[in-house]
């Protein structure tokens, strides 16, 4: 369906409100209404993150889609960060929320709210399409399902607006036979309980250690069997009703299939209503690892389990899913919970506890569970855009994506003197020893697959040597080497990945004046200009050696009696595509905070100039760089970021190139909903700290897990 532009223009009063109300960013803190503790801290918190907004810029307009059932969280996730930040927006409630998002607009119109500022459009899940790729819209925040998800992505793709995707996804419960078990089954039957329709936080898929997985079952069944389900504005209950009859049947056909398999089902009919749309706690047990109801997520009161032997096997098992949103750690030892919780690839975990949410920490998921956070710091960072930058407006063109960049070898560049006519002057530049450079993955120079290569030509067109013409073959086997070193790499101390970078910024040194020469040669920058930016390039890997061990996490200030930290983690394998301009300076502004936050990289340089960036794998070799942390292959920079985006492997794919390539990568990420930073075809100063070093390259190397960590051993109350 194709949205009208009338029906999502802000009114009359839509730009200057934007103006007026992007100037005056603390505006928010009249605006309250009354409700849920976790939705007036939203409101609080992000009232006071107005003042100090910092050096960021607004994007704009805002526009929220929302499609979860629960009524009031998901859009105050949304509403607060991004007034709080100075935008505008434009609210696609759910259709069962709708009046609650109406009221917290006139709640925000008697608050002193400007005209146009908050917009809220009734309709159907249709329009979400449409307002997402509005050219209007600077900003797109979605909560909901994975397929919305998809969707949007593929929508948005090329128009330039930011996306921030919070989707579902069953939390993980993982006990061990260290835990408290009567505790565990408490915290579990009542995180099961607690569904409102598609309410985040359901615990769904529960890891249970074997030796204690008998008596937690019947902990479990004994707890499940005495709940009330009913009227959920009757305190006195312990479970609500459904969206609607559709959720039921859905978990109905679930529930039966896992019974065909051969799966046990306990089910506590006795406390069932007898009308509406209810459904009964849910415990199924004696499934495969495969199974459906193992794979996919349950939006109902279901609780699935599976054994485990070992820790390693828990983790391997829990991370063994597309989807990441949360997960909860049932042990008495800490170091265990620690490393587990850790380890896990959630965006939340709560150890010995369930369902901790408060607004000063960000609540969010990884791979399919998308990439945005709401709540806390890191959430703002979803609503405002580096200060220097403008809001890229390309445009989407119409793009052939099944063809696009897809072949290889197509249009291979002239070389010079091989047109049928003599060129002696050529031949007399031509260097003495005809070198060919290959591709850097392992740790080790490899040949392409193709055993293919193509010239490198100086501003004269001469030809100064021949590089790999790599193909998908070649972005496969950098992303296998990168993908067993990240794991390694990752756990690094950082002060470890700090040497690391000081070594290879001092062996740059030592190559200084080479370096600079063999820039100049390629590029034809004047030996001052070319000797510059092999000093900016130091600079970067200083820069980023020195951050290495300064932005590991804080501790988040919430009224959990306890400690929730924050940690920032590296995203595992990061595909990263070049630019032309600065050759040397843009390859190592891109690739020392991905290297410095933990994550392996493999970079396709700039198709023009790849010298510079094929010159320091003897830097990387001699620097004690891990084989598979650093990988490099030369050719096509959109055939190659074609096959790098495509990759299931890759947790984050970084394109500075052409719009039509920045539109593919967005296009082509809804596959696993990896994380993209595209440029849009628009140049960057790379030479400017503020545009080459800043903390926008740290926000996009890392990701945020929220860790709750509760107390009362001592002080119980």
């Amino acid at each position: 369906m194709v949205l009208r532009r009338p029906e999502v223009e802000l009114g009359p009063s839509s730009g200057q409100g934007r103006a007026a109300w992007g100037q005056s960013p603390a505006g928010i803190n009249g605006w309250s209404c009354g409700g849920a503790p976790v939705r007036v801290g939203h409101l609080q918190l992000h009232g006071v993150w107005a003042c100090p907004r910092g050096g960021g810029a607004c994007p704009g307009v805002v526009a929220a889609v929302v499609t979860w059932n629960s009524p009031l969280l998901p859009l105050a996730w949304k509403i607060c960060p991004a007034l709080a930040m100075g935008n505008t927006m434009v609210l696609l409630p759910p259709p069962c929320a709708r009046l609650s998002a109406l009221l917290l607009a006139e709640l925000g119109a008697q608050a002193g709210l400007p005209p146009g500022v908050l917009n809220v459009l009734t309709g159907e899940g249709a329009l979400a399409g449409g307002l997402a790729a509005h050219p209007g819209v600077d900003a797109v925040a979605v909560a909901g399902s994975v397929e919305m998800g998809r969707s949007l992505r593929r929508a948005t793709a090329g128009g330039g607006p930011r996306l921030s995707l919070q989707l579902g996804g069953d939390t993980l419960a993982v006990v061990f036979d260290s835990a408290d078990l009567d505790g565990a089954a408490v915290g579990l039957s009542d995180a099961v309980s607690c569904q409102r329709g598609l309410a985040p936080g359901p615990g769904a898929l529960l890891l249970v250690q074997e030796a204690v997985a008998g008596a937690l079952l019947q902990r479990l069944k004994m707890r499940l069997g005495q709940l009330r389900v009913g009227d959920p504005l009757d305190k006195a209950m312990d479970g609500g009703a459904l969206a609607d009859e559709a959720q039921r049947g859905a978990i109905e056909t679930y529930v039966e299939e896992a019974r065909a398999e051969g799966a046990e089902i306990f089910q506590a009919w006795a406390a069932l209503p007898a009308r509406g749309p209810f459904y009964p706690p849910t415990l199924i047990t004696g499934v495969a690892s495969t199974s459906r109801c193992v794979r996919e997520e349950i939006l109902g009161p279901v609780l699935v389990v599976l054994p485990f032997r070992t820790a390693k096997e828990a983790v391997a098992l829990g991370n063994h899913r597309p989807s990441g949103l949360a997960a909860s750690v049932w042990t008495e030892n800490l170091p265990l919970a620690m490393e587990v919780a850790q380890s896990l690839q959630v965006g939340t975990v709560w150890i010995n506890g369930q369902n901790f949410f408060d607004a000063a920490a960000g609540v969010g998921g990884t791979k399919e569970s998308g990439n945005g956070r709401d709540g806390g710091k890191e959430g703002l960072y979803e609503y405002v855009r580096p200060s220097w930058q403008s809001r890229p407006r390309p445009g989407p063109t119409e793009l052939d994506y099944k063809t696009f960049a897809a072949s290889y070898g197509a249009d291979p560049p002239s070389v010079p003197g091989h047109s049928g006519v003599a060129c002696p002057e050529l031949e007399e530049n031509m260097p003495r020893v005809d070198r060919t450079y290959k591709l850097y993955y392992g740790g080790a120079q490899k040949r392409p697959e193709g055993m293919a290569s193509l010239p490198v030509l100086d501003p004269a067109g001469n030809v100064l040597a021949y590089v790999a013409d790599g193909s998908a073959k070649d972005i496969r086997n950098a992303v296998e080497a990168a993908h067993k070193a990240a794991p390694g790499w990752g756990k690094r101390a950082a002060h470890t990945r700090a040497q690391v970078l000081y070594y290879v910024a001092e062996n740059l040194e030592l190559r200084r004046e080479e370096v600079a020469s063999r820039l100049g040669a390629l590029t034809g920058a004047p030996p001052e200009e070319a000797r510059r930016e092999v000093d900016l390039g130091l600079e970067r890997l200083f820069h980023w050696a020195a951050c290495c061990d300064k932005s590991g996490g804080v501790v988040q200030e919430t009224p959990l009696h306890g400690t929730t930290l924050r940690l920032c983690q590296p995203l595992g394998v990061v595909g990263v595509a070049c630019p032309d301009e600065h050759p040397l300076l843009s390859f190592l502004s891109l690739l020392a905070p991905a290297v410095a936050r933990g994550n392996a990289v493999v970079m396709v340089p700039s198709p023009r100039y790849p010298l510079p960036a094929l010159d320091l794998c003897q830097i990387f070799d001699t620097s004690d760089v891990p084989g598979g942390v650093v990988n490099i292959v030369t050719g096509n920079r959109d055939h190659l970021s074609r096959t790098l985006v495509q990759h299931q492997d890759v947790q984050a794919m970084w394109y500075f190139g052409s719009p039509q390539g920045s539109q593919f990568v967005e296009w082509a990420s809804a596959g696993n909903l990896k994380r993209t930073w595209v440029s849009h075809g628009a140049p960057r100063r790379w030479e400017d700290p503020a545009q080459g070093a800043g903390e926008e390259f740290l926000y996009q190397a890392t990701q945020c897990k929220n860790i709750w960590i509760p107390m009362g051993e001592i002080f119980a109350n």
